[in-house]
Parts: structure tokens; sequence; C-alpha cells
């Protein structure tokens, strides 16, 4: 038996205070809007999606990702430049790096990516498949 990922569902206390984040995030990476109803959207790509749906039974506990469950969601990039240019469009858009005082390395020293979060507190991972810290 061979499974590939079909989607992962993110449950949140308000679309649209994720939704906004998370529209300019995928339109920038090239992912494509997938669906769309009154509590949910999705973004997809490559036949892998991820959706969102507002719940109104949240728990009264905040997110947190050190808890049981979803840590983060990853994504890989092509190059280095491109974590440059997002990056600096975090940082236009007054979005928070995590481990700034690592950044780009802070994965270790052989990687080179950027890692945030969304309004919800859920963490972002970006990072370039084609670095490496090996002197030219």
């Amino acid at each position: 038996m061979r499974a590939r990922l079909s989607h992962i569902e993110i449950y949140v206390k308000s679309l649209e205070r994720i939704k906004d984040f998370w529209d300019w995030f995928f339109e920038h990476i090239g992912w494509q809007r997938y669906q769309q109803w009154a509590q949910g959207c999705s973004w997809i790509d490559g036949g892998v999606y991820i959706v969102f749906v507002e719940v109104t039974t949240a728990s009264p506990v905040p997110f947190n990702r050190r808890n049981p469950g979803l840590n983060h969601l990853a994504f890989r990039v092509a190059t280095p430049q491109e974590i440059d240019d997002l990056t600096n469009l975090l940082r236009i858009k007054g979005i928070r790096i995590l481990y700034e005082d690592r950044h780009p390395h802070a994965g270790g020293p052989s990687y080179y990516g950027v890692f945030f979060a969304d309004p919800d507190g859920l963490k972002v991972e970006v990072f370039a498949d084609s670095w490496r810290n090996d002197p030219p």
C-alpha cells in the first residue's frame, strides 16, 4: 500500500482573522484558492490542500504549538533568494520572524529558511532546498 497526503484541516477561532494572512502567503508561494464557504476556505498545490475551518465551539484555551497536536506547517522553495524575498515581505507586513537571532539558519548550519507564525500562533516554516553551507 502507498498513501500520499491529501489534505490538512485546521480549526480556527476566526476565519476572517486568518484568511488575509494565508491569502497573501499562499498567493506568494504559488498555491491556488481551492474552496470557499461561509465557515471555511482552502488552498491547493499539486493535489494537496490545506483547509481552515472556523469553529464556534472553540476551546477557551488558546492554541499553543508546544502542546500535543500540530506544531507547524513546512514548505520548501528552490532558492535562498526566495527566502530573502519572503523574509522582507514578512517584515514589511509586520509579521514577527521567529528565532530572529538565528535567522536564516535557525534549522542548523546547513539550513536556510524562515520561521514565522500566523495570527493564531501556528508556526510556518519555509526553507530553501538548494542551499548548503559549503564553501564556493
